[in-house]
């Protein structure tokens, strides 16, 4: 590559939406494509590319979280001699990746009056040329320019017809179609479809060249042979792909058949499982499997660490970097059972792997929708996960079996449910190790609260009377439960205070009266902040309840909208905004997820956006994240969307009234390397800040709150400070701990 693919890696920093401070937790595990370079392996998957290096078993990514600009790959082809490679996207977007850089190329020419999929079918590389299959036919590429050349838009009866994959021979476009084998020459007739030759009538999927063109149907390949298939000897049963090298063609099907280049036949082997592709490196067949990333024929797989799936919808973070995701469906603003078909369940990451369950690659159930999953507090070895489902619904326990690496069911807790009713929803545990489990649709159509008895091992469900259906993950704070509603427009607090005694409970509705929105449909989300605020994210805006344990228990509890300026008038924070997510970091910050718009990064008191997280603008790989989590300890955040996991180191850790590490960067500052904002990290909840110059002349002052602050390197007349050292002397708030550190600007 590999120096094309590898220069890609060491330039993507320059990319904009990507940085150091981000990195994926993307599935690897589906390899669509594949392509050789001087004993490396380059795969391409939904999520991006990785190598493999044969002789040294090394394995790097690129995603876009490190230099690509999208996610959802559904074609690549690399040209080993130009080092160049292309990656078609889902949404018919390109990327050109090139030693020097990475473009991104958004306007593939559409034909006029096409409504249909813009999905990159095929691409397949030749020299500087690139043709590219779509649904609505093809077109050329140029990679030199990084620009489109001719299209031909396949116009027959009034409907468009795809171009399935094509390739260029010699001055010729071959491509195949479910109409058959066509071709034209590259010259001024090229876009009109109807001089188009048929030069073999019939439904084909693959084609490859290379000496020759080879193609085929799902059960058939043939060599062109100058225009006379000859059929290779074989009856297959779904062919996935086709490739031909200089020596050899590869077909894969449920085994890997391997040809000469006249088509004689000379093996056939099995990885196992199912494969999109293969290839020969070093006279070995390697697969492109579905599962396992590539796998060679001694069963060795080759990946990235990832998940099993990319589809991700809660995470629970546990100390020594654990994490349960779970990848359960939601429809709009409910909790519908969306099913996917391939019943993900969830995955989790111990710390050093991912492990993944058995239980959900073979399973007999009907339905599997996977809304949330814990460890057992009792025994960590365990997990405890709910299934929201029409059938099968409930909560399921499993343990961790250290010998085949799989999780094993131990009990299903059925939780007296009919069908269509009772459907386990969130998991929540308190300081006591009590398990609690929300369950939407109880029996008589309310929602309920299940209570883990450990001496029954089953769980006794608590019911309001209360029309909504619909139920969230609840959310302990002061040992009180807090439930979004999201299906009406209230809001459910659950004080349990002994979980054994069900007669001493009390619930408090919270509804319109209380503040919510009069036009929200329902509650989404809860988190709490220091102060013991609550911020409750709604369908249709933000409401804040000052001191909610103490506030809960008042005669007629409050929550208020935050009122911000915009342009000097007063505008209500994300009014009318579908709120999915929002959580509190270390330093009271709060990063708030909105259905369609990102993610947003608030001051304390959500008066100021610090930072605004779109899939245009970071490695996000969608606008609606349905889950966020920071680990306090570290300030890592976790974002959780159906196209995958990503992480964002911030710059605020678990945030004190004393100082913790002090760290300055960039640190020197050099002008031509840097032009943005000195991070200050490690700081106290409220920091005192001077800076001073050599000569000991204060130069900027400031108070920071949250843990951090960031100087741009202006003095207080707002002109920029000269090259020298500049001391940072730090305070708390009450003078109690001090901090310095030293700045090196150099412009």
């Amino acid at each position: 590559m590999s120096l094309g693919i590898l220069a890609a890696l060491q330039v993507a920093k320059a990319q904009v939406i990507s940085s150091k401070k981000w990195a994926d937790l993307f599935s690897y595990n589906n390899v669509l494509a594949m392509k050789e370079d001087n004993g490396k392996i380059i795969a391409a998957t939904e999520s991006g590319i990785f190598y493999y290096t044969i002789s040294t078993g090394e394995v790097t990514k690129l995603s876009k979280a490190n230099g690509l600009h999208n996610v959802g790959i559904t074609a690549f082809d690399y040209n080993p001699k130009t080092k160049t490679g292309l990656i078609g996207y889902e949404n018919g977007s390109l990327d050109v990746i090139t030693p020097d850089e990475i473009k991104y190329i958004v306007d593939i020419p559409i034909a006029t009056g096409y409504n249909g999929s813009k999905k990159i079918n095929h691409i397949s590389i030749t020299g500087d040329q690139a043709v590219i299959s779509v649904g609505y036919g093809l077109s050329l590429f140029n990679l030199k320019k990084k620009e489109f050349g001719d299209s031909t838009f396949f116009m027959q009866a009034g409907v468009y017809q795809a171009s399935n994959e094509a390739v260029i021979f010699g001055n010729k476009v071959y491509t195949v179609t479910n109409t058959g084998l066509k071709s034209h020459e590259m010259n001024t007739t090229f876009p009109v479809y109807t001089t188009w030759t048929t030069d073999v009538p019939g439904a084909f999927k693959h084609i490859d060249s290379e000496a020759d063109i080879v193609f085929s149907n799902a059960t058939n390949a043939f060599l062109f042979n100058n225009g006379t298939p000859t059929q290779l000897p074989t009856s297959f049963t779904n062919i996935q792909d086709i490739v031909m090298t200089p020596d050899n063609i590869i077909v894969t099907d449920n085994r890997i058949y391997t040809y000469g280049a006249n088509g004689v036949s000379l093996n056939a082997i099995s990885l196992g499982e199912d494969c999109n592709t293969a290839l020969m490196a070093g006279g070995k067949v390697f697969g492109g499997t579905v599962f396992s990333g590539i796998k060679d024929e001694g069963n060795n797989t080759y990946k990235p660490s990832g998940p099993f799936y990319n589809y991700a919808y809660k995470i629970n973070l546990y100390d020594n970097n654990r994490l349960l995701v779970s990848t359960g469906a939601r429809t709009e603003t409910f909790n519908y059972p969306a099913y996917n078909p391939r019943k993900p369940g969830f995955y989790y990451f111990n710390g050093t792997e991912w492990l993944y369950s058995s239980f959900f690659i073979n399973n007999p159930r009907e339905n599997i929708n996977v809304l949330d999953a814990i460890l057992n507090p009792l025994d960590n070895n365990e997990i405890f996960f709910t299934n929201y489902a029409m059938r099968d619904q409930g909560v399921y326990r499993m343990k961790y079996n250290a010998t085949n690496k799989d999780f094993e069911l131990v009990k299903y807790y059925n939780l007296g449910a009919q069908p269509y009713l009772r459907r386990a929803t969130g998991l929540a545990t308190d300081s006591q190790n009590n398990i609690f489990v929300s369950v939407s649709f109880d029996n008589d159509g309310n929602p309920a609260m299940g209570i883990y008895d450990k001496a029954s091992d089953d769980f006794t469900l608590k019911k309001i009377v209360l029309s909504s259906t619909g139920v969230q993950k609840p959310i302990l704070h002061e040992s009180m439960l807090w439930v979004p509603l999201p299906r009406t427009n209230n809001f459910w607090v659950y004080d349990y205070k002994n979980a054994t005694n069900l007669s001493d409970d009390s619930d408090y509705i919270l509804g319109e009266p209380n503040g919510l929105p009069s036009s929200s449909a329902g509650a989404q989300a809860v988190a709490f902040d220091k102060s013991g605020d609550a911020w409750i994210g709604t369908d249709s805006g933000l409401r804040v309840m000052a001191n909610a344990a103490s506030e809960i228990k008042s005669s007629k509890p409050k929550m208020e909208a935050i009122v911000i300026e915009q342009n000097g008038i007063p505008e209500e924070l994300f009014k009318d905004s579908n709120i999915l997510q929002i959580e509190v970091d270390g330093g009271d910050y709060k990063w708030v997820s909105i259905d369609g718009g990102g993610v947003y990064y608030l001051s304390s008191d959500g008066q100021k956006t610090i930072k605004h997280f779109t899939k245009e603008n970071s490695p996000l790989p969608t606008n609606s994240v349905t889950d966020i989590k920071v680990d306090k300890k570290t300030g890592k955040v976790y974002f959780a969307t159906y196209n995958g996991i990503v992480t964002y180191q911030s710059d605020v850790s678990d945030v004190t009234s004393n100082f913790g590490d002090v760290m300055v960067y960039p640190n020197p500052v050099v002008y031509s390397n840097f032009k943005g904002k000195v991070t200050i990290k490690g700081l106290a909840e409220k920091t005192n800040i001077r800076i001073a110059d050599a000569a000991g002349n204060v130069v900027h002052s400031a108070v920071a709150r949250g843990g951090y602050y960031e100087w741009d390197l202006n003095n207080q007349k707002g002109v920029r400070v000269a090259s020298g050292i500049y001391f940072v002397l730090m305070t708390n708030e009450d003078g109690s701990d001090k901090a310095t550190a030293k700045i090196g600007v150099v412009n």
